[in-house]
């Protein structure tokens, strides 16, 4: 029976430690925090329930499949509610553009807005389905070592039709001109951690997950997600250790001889680390057993950080929905002072989230749990002191364009930005996304998964392959699993 180490309990930990499991291996699963989840765990707070990072449920498919690789489904762990409206864009001039769940009405929707573009968005989404599908089933499984695993007929066929070598702008530019149309299409690459002039086309696909695969929330919020998976990780016999965290991974004849934490010290035949990429490179290995170089990584480009604000008020408020985008400002500069200069926004476009609306556990009754979140350049300096400026103006905006005053009603709130997510996640750079999926970071140009210098050392997570999300960093959990159980001769289950 082979021992694995799994390092990071968010969503690539765990799902590599649930296959490893399942495969007969002896898992280990070490959490240098209090509970797993990574990004996506929860805190509790005045009688509020806040997510503390991903609020967005999209590709459903992606965790049922995960579910019912395990003899599950996910109305076993939560009940998923489609919103609908999916979300609303409040835009400069007063416009609240509502999202609605059921297609034909989005369809009325864009005709409304510009005549044509119904027929226009048909295109554009069917161009989207396709890519979905081969990108769900050619490429996001494949550990990406080396661009012969791509040199398949049936992949090779397909690839120029997946839009690589074209941007997401210049794809929806072709099809649609109002302004209000475009930022809303553009909205999605947002997750993706570039400007829609440096993402793939092939990224329509998010198009086509968010319209036509909907948005959802698991009622009891996004931490309902990771508790299923350690249900099932517990269930598979995967040993769970917490506030332990790993100090380094001591190399011995080319493999990890052992992995030391602060308590104890563990022997393994395969270490997958879901923790940051760069953290355990640079960390946790010695120089010499290191893939990368300090210069390597810092001509990464990074998707954004995040200032979040978690507020609760003592009051319930009209005219939001779950999910609010608030491009009432010029997305332009927002994205040339996050990608271009590096340097706080005076003006940003932000995002609230009101779960609230949807779910009344998570805030007291007849009180409001809001999520306010705006991105930011990774690698830029925290600011305690801009943090609550920045607060001051999306308060004021709010006040603007929603007419909403919660300047006397707050009664809660917790600020979290890039300081944290370095301290609490090892983030590099403290980014909240991983890296950006411009072309040149896509597929088998990202950093590895298998170790270079090390054997028994696999990674896994939002800086590797397939990319940053949810259900991305889920599925690379997964493959990183498999990966090891092929590349050793094991059983894949």
């Amino acid at each position: 029976m082979s021992k694995a180490i799994v390092i990071g309990g968010g969503f690539a930990g765990l799902s590599a430690a649930c296959f490893l499991a399942k495969a007969g291996c002896d898992v280990t699963l070490i959490e240098k925090n209090d509970a797993l989840g990574g990004r996506c765990r929860a805190f509790e707070a005045n009688g509020f329930t806040f997510d503390m990072g991903p609020s967005w449920y999209w590709m459903p498919d992606v965790f049922e499949r995960f579910y019912q690789s395990f003899g599950y489904t996910t109305s076993d762990f939560y009940e998923l509610k489609r919103l609908d409206p999916s979300y609303q864009v409040i835009y400069e001039d007063g416009d609240i553009m509502s999202i609605p769940a059921t297609y034909q009405e989005l369809l009325d929707l864009f005709e409304s807005y510009e005549s044509g573009s119904s027929k226009q968005l048909e295109r554009f989404l069917k161009d989207g389905a396709y890519k979905y599908e081969i990108g769900m089933t050619e490429f996001v499984h494949k550990p990406s070592l080396s661009i012969t695993e791509f040199l398949d007929w049936r992949v090779m066929s397909s690839f120029f039709k997946m839009d690589l070598f074209k941007s997401i702008a210049k794809e929806i530019r072709s099809k649609f001109r109002n302004p209000k149309l475009i930022q809303l299409l553009e909205f999605p690459v947002l997750f993706l951690g570039a400007k829609p002039e440096n993402t793939p086309a092939l990224y329509s696909l998010m198009n086509y997950a968010d319209i036509k695969l909907g948005t959802w929330y698991p009622m009891g919020g996004m931490a309902e997600i990771p508790k299923a998976m350690t249900k099932i990780a517990r269930e598979l016999g995967v040993k769970i250790k917490l506030n332990e965290a790993v100090k380094e991974l001591r190399v011995g004849g080319g493999a990890i001889s052992s992995v030391i934490t602060e308590s104890k010290t563990y022997k393994a035949d395969v270490v997958i680390s879901a923790a940051d990429y760069h953290h355990t490179e640079t960390k946790l290995l010695s120089e010499p057993h290191r893939s990368y170089s300090d210069d390597y990584w810092d001509k990464r480009e990074m998707a954004p950080s995040s200032l979040l604000f978690y507020v609760g008020i003592d009051r319930k408020v009209d005219g939001l929905q779950h999910h609010n985008l608030f491009f009432d400002t010029d997305f332009d500069r927002h994205a040339h002072q996050i990608y271009d200069t590096h340097e706080w926004p005076d003006q940003p476009l932000f995002y609230v989230c009101c779960p609230s609306k949807t779910d009344p556990s998570t805030a007291p009754p007849d009180q409001e749990n809001l999520f306010f979140l705006i991105p930011l350049a990774a690698g830029i300096p925290d600011d305690h002191v801009k943090r609550e400026a920045l607060f001051n103006i999306l308060v004021e905006r709010l006040k603007k364009r929603m007419g909403i005053d919660i300047t006397d009603h707050i009664v809660y709130k917790r600020s979290f930005c890039t300081d944290d997510f370095v301290s609490v996640y090892n983030s590099f750079k403290g980014n909240a996304y991983g890296l950006a999926n411009t072309l040149m970071q896509t597929a088998f140009l990202k950093p590895k998964m298998q170790s270079k210098k090390v054997s028994n050392l696999i990674y896994a997570g939002q800086l590797t392959t397939p990319g940053p999300g949810v259900p991305p960093s889920l599925i690379s959990g997964e493959v990183a699993a498999k990966y090891f159980l092929t590349k050793t001769n094991k059983e894949v289950i």
